[in-house]
């Protein structure tokens, strides 16, 4: 069944609330044609009619980045000998021409690569639905998906050349969320090397012919289509501009992996003798329609370049240390300028309440102090900052004419119950977790309805079987 917002007017009551800046107690929120047309406050019981969310409501949360199709790779692990000891080390690996170490971010590529080569459009619309599913369960309303699985193996075009597009558009709407389809230049193996045989799937050829491909997509009231650069390393330099001026005509926001790995930063000095943000910045790609995601490990400089340009930054906390990325300068960036989103990424997790207090936490951890970010900064990461780094100005908020997307967390789980309600924001981003959350409604019309999915009755099954189709 495909989204549809709720076109008879209707009201929600509230619990609580959170509204920006703090929680307000008993608040009805009017409803018509999708969106939020009035919010009262003083409500002390449900109006006649409306409809009761217990717990507290925040707007739904925008999950910034994604890879769906690594939904199919949770788990997945390199170990040693079981006996708590390091991983036994068998020498370097050699990975684009660079020596790598075993148990890494590049051999978890390697896996996540013989995943990618086994997936058709149909199997892709299965685990990317089934997918999209648990992050409304999860109390996500709208993710981007940074999309580079684009063509058959070996590269050759499909009859429809955006047939894997279409999959996760059409997978998106049967489960009941938005998106932001980022299309993803990814032309190079590394600072001009050819696809690897594994990359011609993900290839254009050049970034002219990607944008002609990428022309083809169309929004619609669920999507909205932005671009991508996968990384300094697979789009050539000399063609960044193509990328950064397609999607500056059309205002589109513009993701870009940045930094992940100090190997690219490496990499990226040995061929333009500058940092990859510098490259960026170099070639028109920074900007505030732009978002650099993970921006890990970065200098001072590019932590300037970022923030004076107004660049977004989106933070990925579980799938960072999941891959033993490292811990980003977030509050630094914040600092000087750069807003602030969130994505499970790989999904090591869906859980969009704890890649919020993982920001706070690891930056904890980094500089052995407390409290960088208020539970209303890292709510505003999850909801209006993640919107509004996929194009979508106007959800993220509970105000009159955003549109009426919510999530309700419990707060008598065994996880949030005891906190008095005015620190209801607190204990969601410090103490709940995806499991906690009760009612995801978008465009008005409920989703998930008691902790159970509207749309796809039986989520873990969907996964199950989708993941089993690739894996097994």
């Amino acid at each position: 069944m495909p989204l549809t917002t709720q076109a008879t007017p209707t009201t929600y009551w509230l619990e609580h609330a959170w509204l920006g800046t703090h929680v307000e107690s008993g608040v009805a929120v009017d409803i018509a044609d999708g969106r939020i047309t009035a919010v009262r406050t003083g409500a002390d019981t449900p109006p006649p009619g409306a409809t009761a969310l217990r717990g507290l409501t925040l707007p739904g949360l925008a999950n910034a980045h994604s890879h769906a199709f690594h939904r199919a790779l949770r788990g997945t692990v390199q170990v040693g000998s079981g006996t708590g000891s390091p991983p036994q080390r068998r020498g370097l690996a050699t990975v684009e021409g660079v020596e790598r170490a075993p148990d890494s971010f590049w051999t978890w590529r390697e896996v996540m690569y013989e995943v990618a080569d086994k997936l058709t459009p149909d199997s892709y619309y299965a685990l990317a639905r089934a997918t999209y599913a648990e992050m409304a369960l999860a109390g996500i309303t709208c993710v981007g998906e940074f999309h580079y699985l684009h063509h058959a193996p070996g590269g050759t075009r499909y009859d429809d050349p955006n047939a894997m597009g279409e999959a996760l558009l059409s997978a998106a709407e049967d489960a009941g969320i938005r998106i932001t389809l980022l299309d993803t230049a990814y032309l190079s193996a590394g600072f001009g090397a050819p696809p690897n045989h594994h990359q011609l799937r993900f290839s254009d050829g050049t970034a002219e012919r990607w944008a002609q491909r990428a022309d083809a997509l169309k929004e619609r009231a669920h999507a909205r289509i932005g671009a991508a650069v996968h990384s300094v390393r697979a789009v050539p330099a000399g063609q960044l501009g193509t990328v950064a001026d397609w999607a500056r005509e059309r205002q589109a926001p513009l993701h870009v992996h940045l930094s992940e790995q100090t190997a690219e930063n490496d990499a990226c000095h040995e061929a333009h003798g500058r940092t990859p943000t510098r490259l960026l910045s170099d070639h028109g790609v920074l900007g505030p329609r732009t978002t650099a995601v993970h921006a890990t490990h970065l200098t001072p400089e590019d932590i300037g370049l970022l923030g004076g340009t107004r660049t977004g930054v989106c933070m990925c906390p579980t799938t960072e240390r999941d891959l033993a990325d490292g811990i980003g300068p977030a509050a630094d960036l914040q600092g000087h300028g750069s807003p602030l989103s969130l994505g499970s990424d790989s999904h090591a997790v869906i859980d969009l309440l704890e890649e919020a207090r993982a920001m706070e936490l690891d930056e904890r951890l980094r500089t052995r102090t407390r409290g960088h970010w208020t539970a209303a900064a890292l709510l505003r990461a999850a909801t209006a900052d993640g919107h509004a780094a996929l194009g979508w100005d106007d959800a993220g908020t509970l105000e009159t004419g955003a549109l009426a997307d919510l999530t309700t967390i419990a707060l008598d789980s065994v996880r949030t119950a005891g906190p008095l309600p005015r620190l209801a924001a607190e204990t969601a981003v410090f103490a709940a977790s995806a499991a906690d959350v009760r009612h995801t409604i978008v465009g008005g019309r409920q989703i998930v309805r008691d902790g159970v999915h509207t749309l796809v009755p039986d989520v873990p099954t969907a996964l199950a079987e989708s993941i089993a189709a690739v894996r097994g």
